[in-house]
């Protein structure tokens, strides 16, 4: 009697299989998990500071050096032709390296601690997880870059006031143009995202990035001029700049046509990220 009593006593204590919750990978909860690593680093608030800072305090900057040389003879050539738009999205080339960095050490800081075992162990399909990632700090580059373009541009539109430069709000373009440069910033933040997990180096996904975005166009700029109308609109940083240029000519791409060429150096790398990852070891 006490034997059956504790058999069933400790049978008992064990829940029912059925009443144990069950857990599954579904895609938003591969998004929230990313999303609370993403703002668990203390990195993710520094780089995301800086980018915003280089944006508005460069913009700023250029707005008062017009200011201050309008109507003098030191100013000529392209800058005494600036407008308050590109005046106050100056800062773009520093934010863009900020905002990119940040997206290598997404990917490539993973591997760099080994966490990415983990990250891959909970989630065996593995191409999930790079989307989820890009997605995640894609959207974060896009609002940062879109909230920091507005801000300069209300800033700096103010300083130029009553300039030559001077542009409202509601003039033809300057809209899209802000919008323009968020979603350049946050394709940028992607194609950093797919660098990381391709090279799986910090260091390696970061001199890529800077090559790509600085280096190469100094070195097309070195070949014949026929050479750098056919080739330099559809580097990335070139593609990305017609996306947030007010004017434009003949030797530069419409809005629309930089986005998709954008959009296709981001696709590039994003493929090349996923193959490696569906085929090498972590």
């Amino acid at each position: 009697m006490t034997s059956t009593l504790a058999t069933t006593s400790a049978t008992g204590a064990r829940p029912p299989a059925a009443l144990r919750p069950a857990y599954r990978v579904t895609g938003r909860r591969v998004l929230s998990s990313e999303w609370a690593k993403l703002w668990s680093l203390r990195s993710t608030w520094i780089t995301l500071g800086l980018g915003l800072l280089f944006l508005v305090a460069f913009g700023v900057i250029a707005a008062v050096r017009y200011r201050f040389l309008t109507g003098s003879p030191r100013m000529s050539g392209e800058f005494a032709r600036s407008t308050a738009l590109s005046l106050s999205l100056f800062g773009t080339n520093f934010a863009q390296l900020a905002l990119g960095v940040l997206g290598v050490l997404v990917t490539a800081g993973e591997y760099a601690t080994g966490v990415i075992r983990s990250t891959l162990a909970a989630v065996p399909r593995r191409l999930p997880v790079l989307w989820s990632k890009a997605a995640v700090y894609g959207l974060v580059a896009l609002v940062v870059g879109t909230a920091g373009a507005c801000v300069a541009f209300l800033v700096g539109s103010r300083i130029v006031s009553g300039t030559p430069a001077a542009l409202s709000p509601g003039h033809a373009g300057v809209l899209r143009s802000l919008l323009g440069a968020g979603l350049y910033l946050g394709l940028v933040g992607v194609i950093g995202t797919a660098l990381g997990a391709l090279l799986r180096s910090v260091a390696g996904g970061i001199a890529v990035l800077v090559a790509t975005l600085m280096l190469v166009p100094g070195l097309i700029s070195l070949l014949p001029s026929s050479w750098q109308d056919d080739i330099s609109p559809y580097l990335p940083s070139h593609a990305g700049e017609s996306m947030f240029a007010l004017t434009h000519d003949a030797t530069t791409l419409t809005p629309g046509a930089g986005l998709l060429v954008l959009l296709g150096w981001t696709a590039l790398a994003l493929a090349g990220a996923a193959y490696r990852l569906l085929h090498s070891d972590a």
